[in-house]
């Protein structure tokens, strides 16, 4: 089971040391034919930086999943025949804490590489650092299409479908089928935000003049956004973007009931996890709500005998099993942790940072357990989006409902220029 995050010298850390001698693949470990840190005859350092407390705590179930995740795959014999020592730290969210935290993992701890740090403001703050100094940032668990940057940015990779194109493409389903649409815009005040904003706003064109009614916003640290529904409200808007995280999208969704505001509502995918937001909001309240989705939802019967999700759970249950399976954060956690097991393992011995990113960046339609069907991971050195489609679904009051088929979406606006 993973540790709960501790104390340590003022700032909460998760650590898995290698326990054993094993291997994997019939692969010994006799040496590395390059090594960077983080890298002994024995074991593999990895890094990462989480909101395990503050304002997007929820997701710090993700990581205490990959941290499980890696548990197994030790006792298994690890990669290679190293062990992963899997070092995690609390930002809180607060992109500061997140510099002072990476530093402490590249320059005190040694790790290889910095693997799914998550949030776009708190990747943002060390995007810079991360390639200066020829360190991976692997995988990120954020949607922001500049992590999509192999020129000029060559040591970051992101993970998931970009925001910009879940934005696109719940444009492209309000032109499609909602005529006379007038639209309501809430959305967090940074970077995070703005990609979906603009990958909405550009999705709509010209319709977006006419169309948006309202745009608000609010910032990370805000308490409440009840003036903010209520604006929306008063609008007139009959269509809601709500393009918000975890916290913030269960007040949006309960007030917005409360007040008596019924809209077609859209809401990112970063939110759509039915214990961590659509409980909280209520599940009367959020029937109805549409999003885009790339993890199978772990609470649907649709899944009940699927192989994959019979293996989640059953690895849930031995080595996390205060975690609630059918929390789709928690599947999240399972798929992207497969995901740096596969580039550790086609690392073989040359585990040095850069053959870490040659191998990401080699990725061919890989399936990866707990993605919808039809969905799969490809790279190259020119495109660092290892996902790029979505299935929208609605929610039916206890479950996400698929409808429609898989879209893929401009990953960024110069995509969507060509």
């Amino acid at each position: 089971m993973p540790r709960l995050p501790e104390q340590l010298n003022g700032a909460r850390r998760i650590v898995f040391a290698a326990l054993g001698v094993s291997v994997i693949l019939g692969l010994v470990a006799t040496g590395a034919l390059a090594q960077d840190p983080g890298v002994s005859a024995n074991e593999i350092k990895v890094g990462n930086t989480a909101p395990y407390s503050g304002p997007a705590s929820a997701y710090g179930t993700i990581l205490r999943t990959v941290a499980a995740y890696l548990k197994k795959v030790n006792d298994e014999g690890g990669i290679n025949g190293r062990k992963i020592v899997f070092i995690s730290y609390d930002d809180g969210y607060s992109p500061p804490k997140t510099y002072e935290m990476t530093r402490r993992l590249v320059e005190e701890d040694h790790v290889l590489l910095d693997f799914a740090p998550l949030g776009t403001p708190c990747n943002t703050a060390i995007w810079r650092y991360m390639n200066d100094h020829h360190v991976p940032q692997l995988f990120v668990l954020s949607g922001a299409s500049k992590w999509g940057d192999p020129k000029g940015h060559p040591w970051t990779m992101g993970w998931q479908p970009t925001y910009y194109s879940e934005g696109s493409i719940y444009a492209r389903y309000v032109i499609e089928h909602i005529p006379n649409a007038r639209i309501g815009i809430l959305y967090q005040n940074d970077d995070y935000g703005k990609d979906y904003l603009a990958g909405f706003q550009d999705g709509l064109g010209e319709q977006s003049r006419k169309s948006v009614v309202s745009i608000q916003t609010y910032e990370v640290t805000d308490p409440r956004i009840d003036s903010q529904i209520v604006n929306l409200k008063n609008s007139g808007a009959n269509v809601f973007m709500n393009i918000t995280t975890p916290k913030f999208a269960a007040m949006a969704i309960r007030k917005a009931n409360e007040i008596g505001w019924h809209p077609i509502q859209f809401l990112n995918n970063v939110s759509a996890s039915v214990a961590a937001v659509l409980k909280p909001a209520g599940l009367e309240a959020s029937k109805g709500l549409i999003t885009g989705g790339f993890i199978k939802d772990p609470g649907d019967p649709r899944w009940k005998d699927d192989p994959a999700t019979r293996e989640y759970y059953a690895f849930l249950q031995r080595y996390y099993p205060a975690a609630d399976p059918k929390d789709g954060f928690n599947a999240t956690g399972y798929a992207v942790a497969h995901m740096l097991v596969y580039v550790l393992q086609r690392c073989g011995k040359d585990l040095s940072r850069a053959n870490v990113m040659r191998q990401a960046a080699a990725i061919k339609d890989l399936e990866v357990p707990m993605l919808e069907p039809g969905i799969v991971a490809s790279t190259s050195p020119t495109d660092f989006y290892p996902l790029k489609q979505l299935q929208l679904a609605k929610f039916d009051g206890q479950r996400w409902e698929p409808f429609g088929t898989v879209y893929a979406g401009a990953v960024n606006r110069q995509a969507l220029a060509r």
